[in-house]
This record gives structure tokens, C-alpha cells and sequence, in this order.
């Protein structure tokens, strides 16, 4: 029984499509949004000078292969290990740097040809979204079908596919299959893979067997760096989630401390004026009560009470 090695790995995945032309040609075929009329049928590899600048973190989380096919398409097709929100706007600088390249080879605007970025990303990066596959280019936003033809990014969330049989797209399904299922735990290959014959090669090509010690050194220690890079990430999130958990706690205990003391305000208010309303009132009776006896004694007019007591003359007759 054969064993194999994952082919999303920086190794295999290169060995895959970075060696074999028509296994790649075949993958940007499946995989892009071409018409028949635009099928990769040739491509050339690009030079080594040519292909994008990695940081330290990136060399261990992103595998990439770039070409050229016969109509001077350029194409770059990467495997994202890691997420970042970052990538996205890597992929469309490096994309629009190959675009804008052409003019220093003296080409007119004219005759500029489209750059495709296909990008396979092992983990997922919307969550709300079903769909695993993601197509940008430049649309009118109301004339759906009128189109810059420039740039074209293509990102496909590898952990959202689901095998399907649909015909219209079964290489698009069996190199998806083939990426998605084949690692170092396969104990048997699914049929539909090995029937078709060029996913069946990449599958001979990622046979453990046919690597070396030093390729297989080399293997692990790929694994080893994304698994850092992962925990580095994961920590860095966790320790984001931990602020803004705190930061969020804080802003609710000041607002709950903000509204307690209003609230505490308010009351003291109504108090106070409850206890001012009880001292008028009280006073008033007061009043009330001294003018009913200096009355009921009949030594004083009712003018004199009046100014004794400060109530009117009209209270006091009545009382």
C-alpha cells in the first residue's frame, strides 16, 4: 500500500505544479473562471527573479507557483497555510505588480494582458459565506456584464469544500478532492482519483517513496513552521480577544457607573425637593394653625394677623 506525503506542503505542491507544465495547466483550467475559447494550452514558468519577495513568516505559510502561458497571461497560484487579512491585499499588490511589469517590456497599454491569482487557503476566512470559492475582478457595478479586464483573484477556502458530482466542474472536484484528502493518514485512495489520469500522477508524485531523507527533512520541517506560525497567530488573537474583552469590560463598568451615578443624582434630586416640598407644606400649617388661634382670640384685626403670619386676608376669614 502506498504511502504519500500532503500535497499542500511547500515540497510536493512545488514538485506537483512547479515541475509538471500540464499538471498546472490543467489546475488553472479546472480552477479559473476561463471561457473554452480562453484555456491555458501552453505555460512557461517564470524565472526565479520574478517571483514575489516572502517575509520570514510568509516562506513557511505560503507556496506559490508563477507562470506564463502563450497569449503572455501570467498567472500565480498560491497555497495560503495561515490566514491573515493582510493576504488579500498582498495577493492584489503582487497581482498588480505583474500587471504594471509588462510596460517595462515595452508594451503598449493595448496589448497588456490579464494576470490571474489563484489562491488556495487551508483554513477559513468567511465565516458567513458558505461558498468556498471567491472570484474578484473589476465589474460595473451596475452593468454586471461590462468588464475591465485587468486583474483576477481567485480564492478558494479549502476547508468549506464538500466533494460534489456535479460534470460541468469534475476536474475542478477531483484536484480539490486530491488536495483536501490525500495526506500522510490516506490508507486508500478514493477511484475517482486514481481513474483520472492526471491527478493519478500527482498522486505518484507524492508517494513517499519517491523522496528522498533531505526532502523528507526538509517536509517536516515545513510542517513544524506552519504549525509555529499557526500557534504564533493564535496567540496574537488570543491576546487581541483578551484586550478587547477588557477594553469592552471597562467601557460597560463606566457606562454602568456612569448611569448608577445619574441615577444616584436623580434620587438625591427627588429627595430634596420631596423634603423642601415637606418643609413648605409644614410651614404653611404652621401658619395656618397660629392664625386660627390669634382669631379665635379676637385680640388682633384680621389685618394685623395678616402681617403677623404673612397669609391673606382672604385665608384668614376663612378659616
Amino acid at each position: 500500500m502506498a504511502k504519500y506525503l500532503d500535497p499542500k506542503a511547500d515540497l510536493t505542491f512545488k514538485k506537483i505544479f512547479g515541475e509538471h507544465k500540464h499538471l498546472v495547466i490543467s489546475l488553472l483550467n479546472a480552477l479559473l473562471p476561463l471561457k473554452d475559447d480562453e484555456r491555458v494550452e501552453s505555460i512557461e514558468y517564470w524565472p526565479a527573479e520574478k517571483i514575489p519577495d516572502r517575509t520570514e513568516a510568509e516562506k513557511y505559510s505560503i507556496v506559490d507557483v508563477c507562470c506564463k502561458d502563450n497569449k503572455k497571461r501570467e498567472f500565480i497560484v498560491e497555497m495560503q497555510m495561515t490566514w491573515t487579512e493582510s493576504f488579500k491585499k498582498r495577493v492584489l499588490l503582487n497581482a498588480s505588480k505583474a500587471y504594471v511589469a509588462q510596460t517595462e517590456k515595452g508594451m503598449n497599454y493595448a496589448s497588456l494582458q490579464p494576470v490571474y491569482a489563484l489562491n488556495f487557503v487551508n483554513a477559513k476566512f468567511l465565516e458567513d459565506v458558505d461558498d468556498y470559492y471567491h472570484y474578484y475582478h473589476l465589474v460595473h457595478d451596475k452593468y454586471t456584464d461590462r468588464v475591465i479586464d485587468g486583474l483576477h483573484l481567485v480564492f478558494v477556502e479549502l476547508p468549506k469544500f464538500k466533494p460534489t458530482t456535479f460534470s460541468e466542474k469534475k476536474m475542478q472536484v477531483l484536484w480539490l478532492r486530491f488536495l483536501t484528502e490525500i495526506n500522510e493518514n490516506t490508507k486508500e485512495v478514493p477511484a475517482e482519483l486514481l481513474e483520472n489520469a492526471e491527478v493519478n500522477e500527482a498522486l505518484e508524485i507524492v508517494e513517499r517513496a519517491a523522496f528522498s531523507d533531505e526532502e523528507m527533512r526538509a517536509y517536516d520541517k515545513f510542517w513544524d513552521r506552519v504549525s509555529t506560525q499557526r500557534t504564533y497567530e493564535e496567540e496574537i488573537e488570543e491576546t487581541i480577544t483578551r484586550r478587547v474583552i477588557k477594553k469592552v469590560e471597562a467601557e460597560v463598568k463606566q457606562k454602568v457607573e456612569a448611569e448608577a451615578n445619574k441615577k444616584a443624582e436623580e434620587m438625591i434630586k427627588e429627595a430634596e425637593a420631596k423634603a423642601e416640598a415637606k418643609a413648605e407644606a409644614k410651614a404653611e400649617q404652621q401658619k395656618i394653625d397660629t392664625a386660627r388661634k390669634l382669631k379665635a382670640m379676637n385680640v388682633m384685626t384680621i389685618e394685623q394677623i395678616a402681617e403677623a403670619t404673612g397669609l391673606t386676608a382672604e385665608v384668614i376669614e376663612g378659616l
